[in-house]
């Protein structure tokens, strides 16, 4: 079963309101999405797709601010969907943030891969889950801690190896740009890189967009991960081991 609430929203009340689908073929773990995010101002639920196949035709057709989407679903898996909904072919890309029990690195790695600007696990508090929703939806990304920490490790050892390989990392970016790329990686918001940099938030987004083109990647979790791979981070002040 299947439930699809029509958007009704509109004009001033439609800018102030974050519209989210939610996909699962779990009932309960849907209506708990919906209770959870329905109680917080600014976050309506617009609908809920029990597959993959439906969950594409509804974010097409409600066009939702952000998609919640689980990875083992009938039709087509979340992976997929992500793909089609957020990956480099897709037409208008959506923000989409995969939900899953299965903490699995191949699972990280392909929906971060395929354009997913966020990753959570089931058993993350309502909070976290809330949080994840306002950080796609202001742009940002949001990656459960637990699977955070194992990403930024697996990163570094990647980088060290290439040291040791005598591969040092190249870069065309500029010292500001390095700068916010350092604080992206630290998690930074781009309203608190505006603080610690004292930029404001149209030159913080336009150096955002400078370093996506240059280095070729799509989002921050792409950025966060140029620059741990590449030991950015370590390289900059404020960073602290």
């Amino acid at each position: 079963m299947s439930y699809a609430t029509a958007a009704t929203t509109t004009g001033s009340a439609a800018s102030s309101t974050t519209r989210v689908l939610v996909a699962d073929d779990q009932h309960l773990v849907r209506a708990g999405f919906r209770l959870i995010l329905d109680a917080q101002p600014g976050i309506e639920v617009v609908g809920e797709a029990a597959d993959g196949a439906e969950c594409v035709e509804m974010a097409r057709r409600l066009r939702p601010d952000v998609c919640l989407i689980d990875i083992r679903m009938p039709a087509l898996d979340g992976l997929e969907v992500t793909r089609i909904l957020a990956g480099p072919e897709s037409a208008d890309r959506m923000r989409v943030v995969v939900v899953t029990t299965f903490d699995q690195d191949d699972y990280v790695h392909r929906a971060l891969h395929n354009g997913a600007c966020g990753f959570l696990l089931k058993d993350a508090s309502p909070a976290l889950l809330i949080e994840a929703v306002r950080a796609a939806q202001r742009g940002d990304a949001l990656i459960s801690p637990a699977v955070t920490v194992r990403l930024l490790r697996q990163l570094e050892d990647g980088r060290k190896a290439s040291s040791a390989a005598g591969r040092p990392p190249r870069t065309a970016l500029t010292e500001r740009e390095l700068d916010v790329a350092r604080l992206v990686a630290m998690g930074h918001t781009n309203q608190e890189i505006c603080a610690d940099l004292f930029l404001s938030l149209g030159t913080v987004k336009t150096h955002l967009t400078n370093i996506q083109s240059k280095l070729g990647v799509r989002n921050r979790v792409e950025i966060a991960a140029w620059a741990w791979a590449t030991g950015t981070v370590s390289q900059g002040p404020g960073f602290q081991e």
